[in-house]
């Protein structure tokens, strides 16, 4: 039984997991889009927008939050001064996922996962 079990494990150990969605986050903030399977673009679609939420809030706590999470100075200092000004009248929904199809090798879905506006 699955009961409340939230989230896909994707057939990887947790700190793999965790590692993957704290890289792929911290893409969509630094690059805008990026192309990757489906169920990587779901996954990394909640910690994209908690994280710009975080930035909307724009306090101390929140960026020392940010930090912990992406580990990458820049990204949170793009995700603090660009994103969250551009985001800021906005009630939620900050990214999009288009599909582009099958990936050859293995029919995977693949998607571009991008942020709005």
């Amino acid at each position: 039984m699955r009961h409340r079990i939230r989230g896909r494990q994707l057939s990887r150990p947790t700190d793999h997991r965790v590692a993957l969605f704290r890289n792929l986050t911290a893409d969509i903030l630094r690059h805008g889009k990026i192309k990757t399977t489906e169920a990587k673009a779901k996954e990394a679609r909640i910690f994209t927008e908690k994280m710009i939420t975080l930035g909307k809030r724009g306090d101390l706590h929140a960026r020392r939050q940010a930090i912990s999470f992406l580990r990458d100075v820049a990204v949170v200092d793009k995700l603090f001064h660009e994103l969250a000004p551009r985001f800021a009248e906005r009630p939620g929904g900050y990214t999009r996922i288009t599909h582009l199809g099958n990936r050859f090798g293995d029919a995977a879905p693949v998607v571009e996962i991008g942020l709005v506006e």
